[in-house]
């Protein structure tokens, strides 16, 4: 896609399922890469399968918490000389009923999913605006961000303020040349699903919830990040786009 050959790109949260398809998808066009993850043995697979792709290295790191968000941008700008592209893609999913949530699995999903993501973004968002030479944010939400979907509430609450967060960043950056979209992705076959839903939920959710038929797969979606942060979508910002099957057009 336009514009994106030699672009710095950081992928937070980028060295499995979703996160590790678009750090890949960025690498085939021409993008200078680092991610960033939680697991130490993850991220130096990931390191080692992309390497022959091109440039591309990475850190471990915590996005809750605010030293390790500097630690881990800070690394990634020394890297990259300069990060053009943030995709911002950590996130975690916790599954139970509204009335037996328990507190901790609230604040920890919260933490990661929503602290995190407004952490990175303006760290990221401050070195961009300093040279003003803007650049593009991508969020990851969710569908959930768009309706309320039943055993997931932290999950959803999470995803509802990404999706707020990031409309706040647009109106805000938008004037400095930094674009701020977010993706909202439905069922998509990654191990975070895997780990949620048993093999029996998943082929009757495809079968009756997702009119095409079928589950998403992480390059679509590493596909969307890719348009979203490219010189194609240079007049989009503050949009949702919804990756989902047709899922919420269904009534």
């Amino acid at each position: 896609m336009r514009g994106l050959g030699g672009k710095g790109v950081l992928v937070v949260g980028g060295t499995s399922g979703i996160g590790l398809a678009t750090a890949r998808r960025f690498l085939e066009e021409g993008s200078r890469v680092f991610v960033a993850g939680v697991d130490e043995t993850e991220l130096k697979g990931t390191l080692g399968a992309l390497e022959p792709l091109g440039t591309i290295d990475g850190i471990v790191g915590d996005v809750a918490e605010e030293d390790a968000v500097e630690t881990l941008v800070d690394a990634a700008a020394s890297a990259l000389g300069r990060i053009d592209v943030l995709i911002n893609n950590a996130g975690i999913a916790h599954k139970a009923a509204f009335l037996e949530t328990a507190t901790d699995a609230w604040d920890l999903t919260i933490a990661v999913n929503l602290r995190g993501m407004f952490l990175v973004a303006r760290a990221v968002g401050r070195r961009m605006a300093a040279d003003g030479a803007g650049g593009a944010i991508v969020n990851m939400a969710s569908t959930n961000a768009l309706g309320g979907e039943e055993r997931f509430a932290a999950y959803n609450a999470s995803k509802g303020g990404v999706l707020q967060l990031t409309r706040t960043m647009a109106v805000e950056l938008g004037g400095v040349g930094i674009r701020v979209n977010c993706l909202c992705p439905g069922f998509i076959d990654t191990p975070l699903n895997r780990d949620l839903e048993g093999d029996d939920f998943v082929r009757a959710y495809e079968r009756d919830q997702i009119p095409v038929g079928r589950r998403g797969e992480p390059e679509e979606v590493a596909a969307a990040y890719a348009f979203l942060a490219s010189d194609e979508a240079s007049f989009i910002n503050g949009a949702a786009l919804v990756i989902d099957g047709g899922q919420t057009a269904a009534m």
